[in-house]
């Protein structure tokens, strides 16, 4: 079976707000798995269900994997919500969704995250640096954020003509491809 496809930057989809999960059925666990088949073979460390056109409020995480010698150990989470935060830290964050492109954002350097697991426990997370950034920038998912939201004005639109010239160059190749 082929991996779902992800979406990128200018897919409307991406700005929508995420459903709360009401039930965790065998349909949140497939989608569950293919997120995280997805996000090992893009290879990123984290996936949000939007970004793969679902817009429901589920995460995948796992920001140990791609260390030498790390299993891969992947935290689903359901609903997740960030209770708490504290500290400051900027962090250079690139993104699935946001093709070529990776630029410096402030979050906050901890987080207290509460969610559900796949079984529907309550886990909750204490996590800093690079963890809680991952969790930070997930959850703007869910709520139809892209990092690139968070950074200066002039750098957002540089990127956007850019992408936006990437998109047209591709569709006229398509184009002369198929003979149109």
């Amino acid at each position: 079976m082929a991996l779902r496809p992800v979406l990128k930057f200018p897919d409307k989809r991406l700005r929508g707000v995420s459903q709360p999960i009401r039930e965790i059925s065998d349909e949140i666990r497939q989608l569950a798995a293919d997120m995280c088949e997805v996000m090992y073979d893009e290879p990123g460390i984290g996936l949000a269900a939007p970004q793969l056109g679902e817009a429901i409020r589920l995460i995948v995480v796992d920001t140990a994997w791609t260390e030498e010698g790390a299993e891969r150990n992947p935290l689903i989470l359901v609903n997740p919500e960030i209770l708490e935060r504290s500290g400051e830290i900027s962090w250079n964050e690139g993104c699935l969704s946001v093709p070529d492109f990776q630029a410096e954002v402030l979050r906050s350097e901890r987080v207290r995250l509460r969610a559900s697991d796949l079984e529907g426990r309550e886990v909750v997370i204490d996590a800093s640096e690079l963890q809680a950034v991952c969790f930070q920038h997930e959850i703007d998912h869910l709520d139809g954020v892209l990092f690139i939201d968070r950074i200066s004005r002039l750098k957002r639109s540089l990127y956007v003509k850019r992408r936006t010239k990437q998109l047209q160059r591709e569709r006229e190749e398509a184009g002369a491809a198929s003979g149109a």
